[in-house]
């Protein structure tokens, strides 16, 4: 059985809805592009090495649309690494209705998404999701997410769909790696998903170091 990985990027707010340009999701968002202005070399390196070993994506519908019009048309440069990455691999689409998958290698998910998605995890040694909220909700209560890549940007907006939004059942998580800051102050966060119920405690006991449950 193989991984899937979430690649998560957030707001202090957790807002993740549409980071990268405006026609993102513009569905009345009045901040899309909010990563834009805060990338830089350290954290733009970050999120290609967590592509590494990646033999699969796992997409809905919207971020999909948006990875299609952009990635089959990218050559060298900065982008061309992933560009490489993402045009090469299967791509899995979830989605109601019907996608234009003329990207090369995309298919779209049965009507059954965990079913499918776990279908998907028995085929591939490493499965990354990217972004796809309203999937990653699924996902999370399915409890068919492994790993956490979470990036934290130093900007708050107060509106706009969360990461986390109301998909998820509790879980510990175990941090896999130091978390690094970025020169502009954004924060990489890597956790494993432990699942199990998360350990609660006492600040008022004289052991309110000592942990209860697990």
């Amino acid at each position: 059985m193989g991984l899937i990985q979430a690649e998560l990027f957030a707001t202090l707010d957790l807002v993740g809805q549409a980071p990268g340009g405006p026609d993102e999701d513009p569905d009345g968002f009045p901040f899309g592009g909010w990563q834009a202005p805060l990338l830089d070399e350290v954290s733009g390196g970050q999120v290609g090495a967590a592509y590494q070993g990646v033999d699969a994506l796992l997409l809905g519908r919207r971020t999909y649309d948006v990875f299609a019009a952009y990635w089959p048309h990218q050559h060298g440069g900065e982008d061309g690494v992933i560009a490489e990455l993402f045009n090469g691999v299967p791509k899995y689409v979830a989605s109601r209705g019907r996608p234009d998958l003329s990207w090369a290698g995309s298919s779209q998910l049965g009507p059954d998404l965990a079913d499918a998605v776990r279908g998907v995890r028995d085929r591939h040694e490493h499965v990354a999701v990217v972004g796809s909220l309203d999937l990653l909700q699924t996902l999370l209560h399915e409890r068919l997410v492994d790993r956490l890549d979470l990036w934290l940007h130093p900007v708050l907006l107060g509106v706009g769909k969360r990461v986390f939004a109301g998909g998820v059942v509790p879980a510990g998580l175990d941090l896999l790696a130091p978390p690094v800051a970025s020169p502009r102050g954004t924060v990489h966060l890597r956790y494993a998903v432990t699942g199990g119920t998360p350990a609660t405690g006492d600040m008022s006991r004289p052991d309110r170091g000592v942990p209860r449950g697990g």
